[in-house]
């Protein structure tokens, strides 16, 4: 007597479908998992607003001036020394100099009436002295259609907001 064994497995249709079901899971979870530029810019110019604040507060503490510059696509922070020359801070974690992601963009500077919008061949600058006479500015950022705005009041208040052109407001006008 003769018996015949037969293995069941998989055919190849069988598994082809489920590479092709795993591989639509995995592209709709990087599609979800993945920030969109208005988080993103959100995320920076938070990061930006705090460290201006923590570069006035520092200034205030030690007696030293400081300073701000950035240009389209980075910023860094500066520490007047005992000769009255600017240094770029590098010894300090929080203050070195950072370049923004790929696409961002700090478009523009306007100190009280004077407006610095940033090309290649122009830095914007601020200075925090320990005086805390400081005048009002706004810091304009963009990362594709998300527009962001760090604005600061007389008294030295840092505020973050969403400005004209952003992702919501081409939805809302829908």
């Amino acid at each position: 007597m003769d018996t015949v064994t037969r293995t069941r497995g998989f055919t190849l249709i069988e598994v082809l479908v489920v590479l092709l079901i795993m591989g639509m899971f995995v592209g709709l979870a990087s599609a979800i998992a993945r920030p969109d530029d208005r988080e993103i810019l959100q995320v920076e110019a938070d990061r930006l607003a705090e460290l201006l604040q923590l570069a006035i507060e520092e200034s205030n503490f030690s007696g030293k001036s400081m300073a701000w510059t950035a240009d389209k696509t980075g910023y860094r922070f500066w520490r007047m020394t005992a000769d009255n020359s600017w240094i770029e801070i590098r010894d300090n974690d929080l203050f070195r100099a950072r370049k923004l992601p790929e696409g961002m963009t700090i478009s523009s500077l306007q100190i009280e009436n004077t407006n610095r919008r940033a090309d290649r061949h122009s830095e914007m600058r601020l200075e925090f002295t320990p005086a805390n006479a400081m005048l009002p500015f706004s810091i304009n950022m963009s990362l594709g259609a998300a527009r962001h705005s760090i604005t600061a009041s007389p008294i030295g208040e840092l505020q973050v907001t969403r400005t004209a052109g952003s992702l919501d407001d081409g939805l809302a006008q829908r």
